[in-house]
């Protein structure tokens, strides 16, 4: 896919990005050689490939899923200045 200078510079201005116009031509033959590549990593077949999370075959290592605090629910809504069911409420922001 080829960009043209005028795709680079709509692509910038939605992105929010200031190019220089002297180094457009150049951001649009990257832009473009990037998106060629990864048309060409569309047409490989992965089909047999088994999906994984990691090039490495490494296992996560978790912590367990234990209570490590006391419960202080009923201490901190104490110090609330409005509390109702069990949840704090707050003033309206929207109108």
């Amino acid at each position: 896919m080829s960009l043209t200078s005028e795709e680079v510079n709509r692509i910038a201005w939605l992105a929010r990005l200031a190019i220089d116009p002297d180094k457009t031509a150049a951001y649009a033959r990257d832009l473009s050689g990037i998106l060629d590549f990864i048309e060409q990593m569309g047409t490989v077949d992965t089909d047999q490939v088994t999906p994984m999370a990691h090039p490495l075959d490494q296992v996560q290592r978790l912590r367990p899923d234990t209570v490590t605090e006391a419960d202080q629910r009923a201490l901190f809504q104490a110090q609330a200045p409005a509390v109702e069911a069990g949840l704090y409420l707050v003033p309206k922001v929207i109108e």
